[in-house]
């Protein structure tokens, strides 16, 4: 029997069902500085926890896994603000209160047999790549719940990526569409253009249109920096870039290599839905 492991990048669900919990608030506050009183956040984090315990019955309900995992990110800064202080400034940082609940979340996944991974220094990305890579290469089927985009390089015969919030499958065709490139040029297009999400500098001058079309006349970010028929225009932006590329393209490569310390058999599920409904 083929397993099929759901992996689950648990900070982008919660803190998206943690955003629609607390929208209708914000809406009717009438503080300036948006903070809500104890009640409001009480009644939001509640509203948190089994919102998150109802999207993973939905999930483990509509896929049907034979194993899931919950990847948490590290709290400790991880590999690459040592590389690049700057990755991810500016993005606004998980409110306190809501991290304080996570290990209350944590508790509501158990309850569903689906038990969380939390490491010392990596991020959830690097985690959910490694494992899911090492169970794909023995022909074993994964699916990946995230709305992030970083996940599509991993995009193949055995790894999918499933949107929970909008109910579709990101996949290649979606890939194609959105980015006009294959799913394995992906870190070198973001490379040549920046991610700006992450604040990971790109090339100066390149954006997506004519990154995607070096990539697809060349095939490579190598073959693009060693090509000597580009047009002098953006042979002129791609001089002098190697290193911030080289940077650039570091920082986007996920981790497949991070030792995991457990078996597959570790986090199989149990009919635990039945359960429920009974």
């Amino acid at each position: 029997m083929v397993a099929h492991l759901v992996l689950i990048d648990a900070l982008n669900l919660i803190r998206r069902i943690y955003a629609v919990q607390e929208r209708p608030f914000l809406l009717t506050q009438s503080t300036a500085d948006n903070e809500l009183s104890q009640n409001t956040k009480d009644q939001v984090l509640y509203n948190t926890q089994r919102g998150c315990g109802q999207a993973l019955a939905k999930i483990i309900e509509k896929l049907q896994p034979s194993h899931a995992l919950a990847v948490f990110d590290s709290e400790s800064p991880c590999w690459r603000y040592q590389l690049f202080p700057d990755y991810k400034k500016g993005r606004k940082k998980m409110p306190e209160h809501l991290a304080d609940k996570l290990p209350a979340i944590q508790d509501e996944f158990m309850k569903y047999s689906v038990d969380s991974l939390i490491s010392d220094s990596d991020e959830a990305d690097d985690l959910i790549a490694t494992l899911a890579i090492k169970v794909a290469l023995r022909g074993q089927k994964v699916t990946i719940i995230s709305t992030d985009k970083g996940f599509l390089s991993l995009l193949g015969a055995n790894i999918c990526v499933y949107d929970y919030f909008n109910r579709r499958y990101l996949d290649e065709d979606h890939v194609i569409e959105k980015f006009n490139v294959k799913p394995s040029q992906l870190v070198d297009l973001w490379a040549l253009m920046g991610d700006s999400t992450n604040k990971i500098p790109g090339v100066d001058g390149i954006g997506q249109v004519n990154a995607s079309a070096l990539l697809n006349e060349h095939g490579s970010l190598n073959a693009i920096l060693s090509a000597t028929n580009i047009k002098p225009n953006m042979s002129k932006k791609l001089q002098g870039c190697d290193e911030v590329v080289a940077l650039s393209r570091q920082l986007l490569t996920l981790k497949l290599d991070i030792p995991l310390g457990f078996n597959l058999k570790d986090i199989r599920l149990t009919s635990v839905l039945e359960d429920e409904k009974n």
